[in-house]
């Protein structure tokens, strides 16, 4: 084989052979370990240990207590009846344990998804209802597809920002209901304002028992810090803190109670029964007129992108934290996720998601599998068979002060101290998405944080680390560049600019650019073509140009696209080496042509 054929080789661009991927691919989906992969289940139930029954039982219980009054504030958050948080809150219990890879992860509605899915369920229920299961399928193509990579893009100071912001926003839209008011609104700034426009409507007995309600949450919650006595007792009394404030507000609305005169404002009436089983609304009817389901995505629109973003960023989020040194699989999760939402709406619940709450005192309670969460579903469901009664005098208030505690715990005012501590840059992102979520939405802020946090980077692209050297080697003027990160077409035109920005202050002293490509491991064809244009202009300025150990895929980029540049490249040579015997070649090519040139005056 000829020389040239070998370098023909060398450059020629390595695609990948689409049946033997296609075949892998098939193969793979066929394996044991890949449908084990994708139910989870079938790794952990033949493993599980009669031990483990009462330790899930316990975890279970618990957290049911913790998520029925929770259901029921967000469903009212939600601006829905009571009931609807009750119908959001079981089937994804049951559905997790099929599919979900997290032993502490309990799903259910959140106070944020309430809050997004506010402003078209106060219309009909309906509307959550379908987009319920429409961010669940969704999720799963995504989760199907792999895409769990693309939570990735999404930095943590977006997600604190975005996080904080609904807290406040929550927290903000019940201190109306803390004090006996009736808000007119779930928005930060309303909701303030009515607050202050109406102090003297306050009703006394909400407002006393709904700031006792929340001083007792907050106390409750730092008995786990109490180092005498029994620490397991104190764990559990401040797990069981948000079961002991509605137990108690309720029962004192009920005795309070005298001749249908009540001294605080009560939920009232939830329908009795579990949910029946049957299709999402794929249409509806609101006052009388009928609402065709293209009518109700219309009537949707941004949030059938920003609910499922959102509910994809916490339960991987969660899943993450609880992971506890194991790997956690994003596009599993993404998949156990839309399968709740879409088993859910058949129940009529609104979105749901990880729950941070919730999987935090499941993992306190000590859960060793799933299974934990049939014990929380089941709970639920007999709460919506038999206790709906009771729960008619459960204070609103007292669910104001409930919803609020919850909402201050996730307000990380020490995220802020360590972003300011470790890199002051990421505040921006951060103060975009915050101030975007509180006086604009939820849905656009967050978009607004990360298309904020997404200039960072493509800025760091476009302008690579190029470090441009003036170096004497064997006694020749060398400018040695050294490119810090890889090249892609938006730094590509940054590159040449400073390459010959730097030469033109040489005077045309210098006859030799050496451009390092160590740590140039792709290029494309905008990058190419710049490397090409920058090669005529040195030579414009009577310099030579060599690309020096770049990476053989990098360079057949450019040797591809124009055969002639491949002299440019050059291998496994040290540097002083590669100056010696590219000087003295061009050396004696003068010599030639000097020679060349006096015999032909001569032979004139």
């Amino acid at each position: 084989m000829r020389a040239d054929d070998n370098e023909e080789n060398l450059y020629h661009e390595q695609l990948p052979n689409v049946g033997t991927l296609i075949g892998e691919s098939g193969r793979k989906l066929c394996r044991p370990s890949t449908i084990a992969r994708k139910f989870p289940i079938i790794r952990w139930l033949p493993r599980y240990r009669s031990a483990y029954l009462v330790q899930d039982f316990i975890a279970g219980f618990t957290v049911g207590l913790t998520t029925i009054p929770q259901a029921i504030a967000y469903g009212v958050v939600a601006g829905l009846e009571p009931q609807y948080g009750l119908y959001s809150a079981f089937m994804g219990c049951f559905t997790y344990i099929v599919f979900g890879s997290c032993k502490d992860v309990t799903i259910a509605t959140t106070a944020i998804m309430a809050l997004m899915v506010n402003q078209y369920a106060t219309i009909s229920p309906d509307y959550a209802v379908l987009v319920c299961f429409l961010a669940g399928s969704i999720i799963l193509v995504l989760g199907l597809l792999n895409m769990g990579v693309l939570v990735r893009f999404i930095s943590i100071p977006v997600i604190t920002g975005f996080t904080m912001a609904a807290a406040t926003t929550i927290g903000s839209a019940q201190i109306n209901n803390l004090v006996g008011l009736k808000g007119p609104s779930n928005d930060l700034l309303p909701s303030w304002k009515h607050f202050f426009t109406h102090l003297p409507s306050i009703r006394v007995w909400d407002a006393l028992l709904g700031v006792v309600t929340l001083i007792f949450l907050l106390l409750m919650k730092q008995l786990t810090k109490i180092k005498w006595g029994n620490r397991l007792v104190w764990k559990y009394l401040s797990l069981s803190r948000n079961a002991f404030a509605v137990i108690f507000g309720t029962f004192l609305a009920y005795i309070l109670s005298r001749d249908g005169n009540q001294p605080f404002r009560v939920t009232g009436n939830i329908t009795a029964g579990v949910p029946p089983f049957r299709l999402p609304p794929f249409s509806t009817t609101v006052d009388g007129e009928y609402v065709s389901f293209a009518d109700m995505i219309s009537t949707v629109g941004a949030s059938l992108a920003s609910i499922p973003m959102i509910a994809i960023l916490e339960i991987v989020a969660i899943s993450k934290a609880f992971s506890k040194g194991k790997i956690v699989d994003a596009s599993q999760e993404m998949i156990a996720l839309g399968m709740c939402n879409i088993m859910g709406s058949f129940v009529l619940s609104m979105p749901v998601t990880g729950s941070f709450t919730r999987t935090a005192v499941n993992n306190a309670s000590g859960v060793r599998t799933p299974l934990g969460g049939a014990v929380t579903g089941t709970l639920v469901l007999l709460a919506l068979a038999f206790l709906t009664q009771t729960f008619y005098y459960i204070p609103k208030t007292t669910l104001a002060a409930l919803i609020i505690a919850a909402m201050i715990s996730l307000v990380e005012l020490e995220r802020i101290s360590d972003m300011w501590r470790s890199k002051k840059r990421d505040l921006f992102p951060f103060v975009v998405t915050i101030v975007t979520c509180l006086f604009w939405s939820l849905e656009y802020g967050i978009v607004c944080g990360i298309i904020a946090n997404l200039v960072y980077i493509l800025y760091s692209s476009a302008r690579p680390q190029v470090h441009i050297t003036l170096e004497k080697i064997n006694g020749h003027e060398v400018a040695l560049v050294d490119v810090k990160q890889k090249l892609d077409y938006a730094s590509a035109e940054y590159l040449k600019e400073k390459v010959v920005a730097y030469l033109n202050q040489q005077n045309c002293k210098v006859h030799l650019a050496v451009i390092k490509g160590q740590e140039i491991n792709s290029i494309d064809y905008t990058v190419a073509m710049n490397i090409i244009s920058l090669y005529g202009d040195l030579k414009a300025l009577d310099c030579e140009m060599i690309c020096w150990n770049w990476n053989i895929g990098s360079a057949g980029v450019v040797c591809r696209l124009k055969t002639e540049m491949r002299s440019i490249f050059k291998f496994n040579y040290e540097l002083e080496e590669l100056i010696a015997s590219h000087f003295d070649t061009s050396n004696t090519a003068s010599t030639v042509t000097i020679e060349t040139a006096q015999g032909q005056v001569n032979a004139a």
